[in-house]
């Protein structure tokens, strides 16, 4: 009895034989390399399947004309099987190359307990494992926020250690080229403001007061945290990526080894520009925001420009300026501290260094959300 398989590209062949009554012979000839489309050992478990009487299987590769890890791990799959059925190996009729490579592959078995098991944690074990980890969590950013303040106090009275180099160009970074999006952003707010009141106020004549509307809302509110959303996934998600780098390449590390505080070194440039900056970009946003009602206003409800501007100028005063200044200053040092804390947090692979960045922004976001919402109502409380 003899079956023959080849497989599409003709480069190796497969077939079987019966030389005794409880042997299958297994010939092997062409070129076995992984470049080709091997046979399925499948079809070795079919003709074993077929004849319970088979208890040996045996090779013949007097016809192969080359092979690589291909065979091998074909080869390695049969034994496999045939161990499983109680089947014996003869593996004489093959190279002495492949014989060696089977012999290493099956030398050291594997050890009992080697395999990773999954494990199904209790409710009450991982309740308690987030437990443990948020209060980590938090003591971890009771400290950094305490030693950012000692650092900060540091640089009030001059004994703080920084490269002023790094600071100007941080502020670079953090100020100018922060104006484009800034103002993008901040446009196209003041635009769906006005649009919006716009259409209500035309309901009751009163369109003039689109100007109040846009005006309060923007530098009040809306400038600032406009400003402390980009900035928090611009700059801060940047601040944790370039620390979080630095943290993996060891670099962090090497500055304590040299007796460089990392605080004054990394933290405080970037906390100083992102406080420099953020009520300066505040000030650009809250002006682009009343140019984007002034394009409403002018192009929609047929405003005159100068009736506009006049209208805005009375409904402003500057307890709401200081307000939207005062936020902005607070969400540049909260950005600036989720950054830098995130990056110092970062762990040694470089898929922490995008987690990173990522909770950065999502720390920023939220830290500005409640900050805003506790600046509101106690604005509110104290009646300013």
């Amino acid at each position: 009895m003899e079956a023959e398989i080849k497989n599409t590209s003709e480069s190796c062949e497969l077939s079987f034989d019966r030389p005794a009554g409880d042997t299958l012979l297994v010939r092997l000839k062409g070129s076995w390399t992984i470049e080709q489309k091997l046979p399925s050992d499948e079809e070795v478990g079919r003709q074993v399947e077929a004849d319970p009487a088979i208890k040996q299987i045996a090779f013949d590769a007097g016809g192969l004309s080359g092979w690589d890890s291909g065979l091998l791990s074909f080869l390695t799959k049969i034994i496999n099987q045939c161990s499983a059925k109680n089947i014996s190996v003869n593996q004489e009729g093959l190279p002495e190359g492949i014989r060696k490579l089977v012999q290493l592959a099956f030398a050291v078995p594997e050890r009992k307990g080697a395999r990773k098991e999954a494990l199904r944690e209790s409710l009450l074990s991982r309740i308690g494992a987030s437990s443990i980890a948020a209060g980590q969590s938090s003591l971890d950013t009771f400290n950094f926020i305490g030693e950012a303040s000692v650092v900060f106090l540091k640089f009030l009275v001059g004994k703080a250690h920084y490269q002023r180099s790094d600071l100007i160009l941080t502020i670079q970074q953090c100020g100018v080229q922060a104006l484009p999006i800034v103002s993008l952003i901040s446009v196209l707010v003041g635009l769906i403001l006005a649009f919006v009141g716009a259409v209500q106020l035309m309901m009751f004549g009163a369109q003039i007061f689109v100007a109040n509307l846009v005006g309060i809302a923007m530098v009040r509110v809306m400038g600032a945290v406009m400003v402390g959303i980009i900035m928090a996934g611009r700059t801060g998600a940047a601040f944790a990526a370039q620390i979080g780098t630095m943290q993996v390449n060891e670099e962090i590390d090497a500055l304590q080894t040299l007796g460089i505080s990392p605080m004054e070194f990394l933290v405080l440039p970037r906390m100083l520009a992102l406080i420099l900056m953020m009520p300066l970009l505040c000030v650009y946003a809250d002006l682009m925001g009343v140019l984007g009602g002034l394009i409403v206003g002018v192009g929609m409800l047929d405003l005159n420009i100068t009736q506009y501007l006049d209208q805005t100028r009375a409904a402003l005063n500057l307890s709401s300026f200081f307000i939207g200044l005062f936020q902005a200053e607070v969400f540049g040092v909260l950005v600036a501290l989720a950054g830098c804390l995130r990056g110092m947090q970062c762990g040694r692979s470089a898929s922490s260094v995008g987690d990173a960045a990522t909770s950065a922004v999502v720390t920023s976001i939220v830290c500005i959300i409640l900050a805003t919402a506790l600046i509101t109502v106690v604005t509110n409380v104290l009646g300013i």
